[in-house]
């Protein structure tokens, strides 16, 4: 009977492989082999009463016919992933009859039982078949197939192991497995296990495959969102394919709509920005608004978001999805008196209708896109021939009929209705600027309407700040108190209509400076109050920001010499800190259009930034970088006149900053000087009170670091000021203050990406800085001993590491390399490299004394650990073995520290693969020269002998015992046994093997073993040291 048994085993064997066999081929065979393959397995189970063991057996040898896919390599191929699918189909299967069903079941228990213990297996081919054939039962179970809870729990707890495989495509599986369960309240721990490891995962497929998996929720809602930053561009798709079918639009809060859409839309793969389009377009425009644009921008807040409503539109304009249809139009919102349309022959007053800001902007941007539509097809049609150009020429004829009518029917019309909105109060703002833009689409080529236009823009420049009253009375401006009408985009809105309308050379100056000269009559008469002087200087702004030079205001209704002195400059000492602000951003713009800057007027901005409250010292530090930038540095200084002191000239002087809280202190310094005091000083005016976002040390350092960034268009700028202020800005890049000012984060992190690519001269100064930066970073070592608690010390010692390891990867970011640029790169001077930045670690860290405190000893090791980071190439000998002394000379300062000795051995032993002709010495001049190559003061006897001692060694500097002094052991005594330290050997093949401890233990037996009186002290301290280089030789010979 067991033959037989055997012998139908293996015949049924040759049967299920035969079957597996067929399915490789194509899936078409699929369908037939499962009803093949369910029929055999029928066949073993005819009765009721031995069903259970039927299944089993059969179950048994179909796991020993799958094995082989289990053992073979893992490879993905087309014949593997059909068994894959057909076995998974077949586990599925369900039967004809109640009993076929539960023979189903039973086989599919005793499967996954089966691939379970394989998912766990230490052969990564096995977990990768097995997790392979779980997901794919998984996804295609039926919802009516029962299986026991217990074995579902196995299934899942396995699956969420395997989410944290090594392997990435075992651990997609696995989480392909968990995606059916995630949504089960029973099995919250599986959606939080996913949320954990989608940000720490690797692999960009296992990230997809997660942003897939979750479900809509608000828990898994923003995690989605935050992988549309992802860096791979099918997750960033993946993310917006689940934002798009799974999160509702009303789910969403207006923040994340607009970041959805601004993100997807300026997306750099097109993949991905047409995914993002896609669900604009089929999802929230056609689902959720019914395809009304108007109803879709009230989901987005224009007023807030008022450029990401613009981009949806512009996109869906180019997608051929909205356009206006024939009986809409923004005349609908102009009508008579008795209700009816209004023509160009009405004559009667209108009726005005209050737009909606949604519809403002809609009718703005669809203007806008007909007016760019009809100028391009009249460009094209003018450069054309022939039918060509009729074609292009009816294009433009059919925009311009649309946009006419569409636009108010006259001038007079589109003035009422801009002025109604205006008069309708501030929650009508948005709607009024988004109307005066459309002004630039009108024609006002006819002089009645020139004239009809020309008195409303003159109105629009007479309209003071709105205000209001606080508690105690007094007015307070409403909006940002620098831009005409409180706004910036509303004084540009102003300024394009009457560009548009005064488009003639000279006109709009003209324009702007009557009003000014009208506004500032009282401001000369003393009479004005503060209000005035504001309105006065907003327009002032107004017409310098426009200005091309100085040249064309001149003849007008004002001088500019008049504008300096009469208006400037005297509002710029104004009681009121508001004009004050005002009166100091005109005189950067009036620096800006002059071809060089004026005394007086850099005078009042030095004072201004040294002596005025933070936000007009912030506008002056804006305005004092805007004229280093344009006029560089020395041309600012030379407004000064002679005599102005800089202390970035001298390298060799310690550098106090100017302290500028100290009303006595002297200004008599130059302007680079004056911003590094700003940077410098701690505790000075930190934050303005409008806004977090700005503050003295951000403004002045986002200047500094567009100085350094152009450091070649400044020739004249102090070489010692580079390394200097770069080594500050990365001292506030991670200091606890700037966490923050995240504007000011963002501008550094990407100042610090580009400034060490962009030359080698950069790198030179990263290298410069290194030392100093790291060195003032540290507690303890220039301030003394620090009284800071230990949590403080702590922290700031993690920022000098971290800062350390920012300026070692600035050092090895590779150069930009430019299309003119010739192959074979000319080797670096020594002071840019990383190997001039390992020595001048090196002999930062020999510097220190032998007994250090405990500030120096952390200190020397963090450099040390730093210095190893450092990749040492091949480059000159000399410098090869002048680096090998001064490591030598570092082994031999950190010898206490076991794990830090053996990684500076490793460089060591990298210099010595380096050194060519390691029997040639280096002398003193050329150690030397190269010392003054970087630029550092060192002094160094290079004949000086150094060892350097073995891991563990003790820290001692006495000569090796003699062998004559070794056969005195037996007479020696162990009083002073734990005190002294065994010297190191002056040769290598006389290193001790042996650890002190164990030469001690066994000096100490012979010892006693002698039972010698006690000799002096010396005796005892020679005989000790003999004795532990005679155990020290006992172990060499025996372990021979």
């Amino acid at each position: 009977m067991g033959e037989d048994s055997e012998t139908a085993d293996l015949h049924l064997l040759h049967k299920i492989a035969k079957i597996l066999n067929d399915t490789r081929t194509s899936y078409a065979t699929h369908n037939r082999k499962l009803k093949e393959l369910a029929a055999l397995r029928s066949e073993l189970s005819p009765s009721d009463s031995d069903e259970s063991s039927s299944i089993r057996r059969f179950s048994s040898v179909f796991f020993k016919t799958l094995t082989p896919l289990f053992i073979a390599a893992q490879r993905r191929t087309a014949a593997a992933e059909r068994i894959v699918r057909f076995v998974a189909e077949f586990a599925c299967l369900r039967g004809n009859s109640d009993g076929g069903d539960s023979e189903c079941d039973e086989f599919l228990d005793e499967f996954l039982r089966f691939l379970i213990p394989g998912s766990a297996a230490a052969n990564r081919n096995a977990r990768f078949r097995a997790c392979h054939i779980i997901s794919e039962i998984i996804l295609r179970l039926p919802d009516e197939v029962e299986v026991g809870d217990e074995l579902w729990d196995d299934v899942i707890d396995c699956m969420m192991v395997r989410v944290q495989d090594k392997v990435p495509v075992i651990r997609t599986f696995a989480v392909r497995s968990l995606s059916r369960f995630v949504n089960d309240p029973d099995n919250t721990d599986i959606l939080d296990l996913l949320l954990e490891v989608l940000p720490l995962e690797q692999n960009p497929e296992v990230r997809k495959t997660i942003v897939l998996s979750l479900p809509p929720s608000n828990a898994t809602t923003q995690a989605i969102i935050d992988c549309t930053l992802d860096v791979n561009e099918s997750v960033r798709k993946a993310a917006y394919s689940v934002l798009a079918n799974k999160v509702p639009l009303q789910s969403l809060s207006i923040k994340l709509r607009t970041t959805i859409l601004q993100r997807g839309l300026a997306d750099r793969a097109v993949n991905v920005s047409n995914e993002c389009l896609k669900l604009m377009k089929d999802q929230w425009l056609s689902n959720c608004c019914q395809g009304d644009p108007i109803e879709f921008l009230k989901y987005l807040d224009v007023e807030t978001y008022e450029s990401v409503a613009e981009s949806a539109l512009e996109v869906l304009l180019i997608e051929g999805l909205i356009m206006p249809s024939d009986d809409k139009s923004i005349q609908q919102y102009i009508s008579s008196a008795d209700g009816e349309a209004r023509d160009e022959s009405t004559c009667s007053t209108p009726s005005i209708q209050i737009m909606e800001p949604e519809i403002a902007l809609y009718w703005r941007i669809i203007c806008r896109k007909l007016h760019k539509s009809a100028q391009a097809k009249g460009s094209d049609a003018a450069t054309a021939m022939g039918a060509e150009a009729a074609v292009y020429a009816a294009e433009a004829s059919d925009a311009n009929d649309l946009l006419e009518r569409i636009l108010p029917a006259s001038v007079s019309d589109y003035v009422v209705l801009v002025k109604a909105h205006i008069e309708a109060g501030p929650n009508h703002h948005f709607a009024s600027r988004q109307l005066l833009l459309l002004g630039t689409m009108l024609d006002f080529s006819d002089a009645m309407l020139h004239k009809t236009a020309s008195s409303f823009v003159q109105e629009l420049l007479h309209r003071p700040f709105e205000q209001e009253l606080d508690e105690d009375g007094n007015s307070i401006v409403i909006g940002d108190g620098i831009n005409l009408g409180g706004d910036k985009d509303w004084a540009d809105a102003v300024s394009k209509l009457a560009k548009k309308v005064h488009s003639a050379p000279g006109e709009y100056e003209q324009l702007i400076l009557v009003v000014v000269e009208e506004l500032a009559r009282p401001c000369r008469e003393r009479t004005a109050d503060f209000l005035q002087w504001m309105h006065m200087l907003s327009l002032t702004s107004l017409l310098l920001e426009n200005g091309e030079s100085l040249y064309s205001l001149r003849e007008k209704a004002i001088e500019p010499e008049e504008i300096l002195h009469v208006l400037l400059l005297p509002g710029a000492k104004h009681t009121h800190l508001d004009v004050q602000r005002i009166a100091i951003k005109c005189l950067g713009l009036f620096g800006l259009l002059e071809k060089k800057p004026s005394e007086e007027l850099v005078r009042q901005l030095r004072v201004a930034f040294c002596r005025s409250p933070p936000p007009i010292s912030i506008m002056a530090s804006k305005a004092l970088v805007d004229l280093g930038m344009w006029h560089s540095p020395t041309e600012v200084d030379k407004a000064m006149g002679q005599g102005l002191l800089s202390q970035f000239e001298d390298e060799n002087i310690d550098f106090v900053p100017v302290d500028l809280s100290n009303a006595e202190e002297d200004l008599n310094f130059k302007m680079l000087d004056l911003l590094y005091a700003g940077l410098e000083s701690e505790d000075w005016r930190a934050y303005t009170e409008s806004t977090e976002d700005e503050s003295v040390k951000a403004t002045v350092g986002e200047g500094f670091a567009k100085l350094l960034l152009l450091g070649q268009k400044f020739p004249n700028m102090p070489a010692s000021l580079y390394p200097f202020v770069l080594g500050k800005l990365v001292s506030l890049y991670f200091s606890e203050e700037s966490k923050e000012q995240l504007r000011f984060k963002q501008c550094l992190s990407v100042f610090f990406e580009h400034y060490a690519s962009l030359s080698e001269k950069h790198k030179g100064y990263v290298s410069k800085a290194f030392v100093p930066l790291i060195r003032s970073m540290w507690p303890g070592i220039d301030d003394g001993n620090s009284k800071n608690s230990s949590y403080v010390v702590s922290n700031q010692r993690k920022r000098a590491i971290q800062a350390s390891r920012f300026l070692v990867q600035m050092m090895q970011t590779p150069l930009y390399k430019s299309p003119d640029s010739l192959e074979e790169s000319i080797q670096a001077p020594l002071d840019r490299t990383e190997e001039g930045l390992a020595m001048r670690i090196a002999i930062e860290m020999v510097s220190f004394k032998a007994k250090k405190t405990a500030a120096e000893k952390a200190y020397v090791l963090a450099l040390c650990k730093t210095l190893v980071l450092l990749n040492l190439k091949s480059s000159e000998q000399n410098v090869i073995k002048l680096m090998k002394n001064l490591l030598s000379r570092v082994a031999d300062s950190v010898c206490s520290e076991k794990d830090l000795l053996k990684e500076v051995k490793l460089v060591l032993e990298h210099l010595k693969s380096l050194d060519a002709t390691p029997s040639e010495e280096l002398s003193q001049d050329e150690a030397k020269s190269i010392f003054e190559s970087l630029g550092v003061s060192y002094d160094l006897d290079i004949t000086a002998p150094v060892t350097v001692p073995q891991t563990p060694a003790p820290c001692s500097t006495r000569p090796a015992p003699s062998r004559r002094r070794v056969r005195r052991i037996e007479e020696s005594s162990d009083e002073e046994d734990e005190e002294e330290t065994s010297p190191p050997p002056s040769a290598p093949n006389t290193l001790m093997t042996r650890s002190h401890r164990a030469s001690k233990t066994a000096a100490l037996a012979k010892i006693m073993a002698s039972k010698v009186k006690k000799r002096d002290t010396d005796e005892v301290i020679e005989e000790e040291e003999g004795s532990s280089d005679v155990t020290a030789e006992d172990s060499d010979e025996s372990d021979e």
